[in-house]
């Protein structure tokens, strides 16, 4: 007899932002929830910024048009923060 593991659907269907944390939802019913503190523009934006957020990419991206900001399942997946921002030695 086999074991019949649900499919995994990592496409957006909620996001909510509270007690400085990212909580995505998926489509397959896991939730992944990691720091504002990761990425700089979501942190110092304001509630209202953060609440006027669209899915993108075919479902699999987050994108905030006020802040110019992008996140994706995958990369929310892995645990990667945003890059350090590049900036040029005196």
């Amino acid at each position: 007899m086999g074991i019949l593991a649900p499919q995994a659907d990592e496409r957006v269907k909620d996001v909510r932002v509270q007690d400085e944390m990212l909580s995505v939802d998926l489509m397959d019913g896991r939730t992944i929830s990691v720091p504002l503190a990761w990425y700089p523009k979501l942190f110092s934006a304001t509630k209202e910024q953060l609440l006027n957020w669209e899915v993108a990419g075919g479902g699999y991206g987050i994108h905030w048009p006020e802040l110019d900001e992008d996140l994706s399942t995958e990369g929310l997946l892995r645990g990667a923060p945003a890059p350090k921002a590049f900036s040029k030695s005196a």
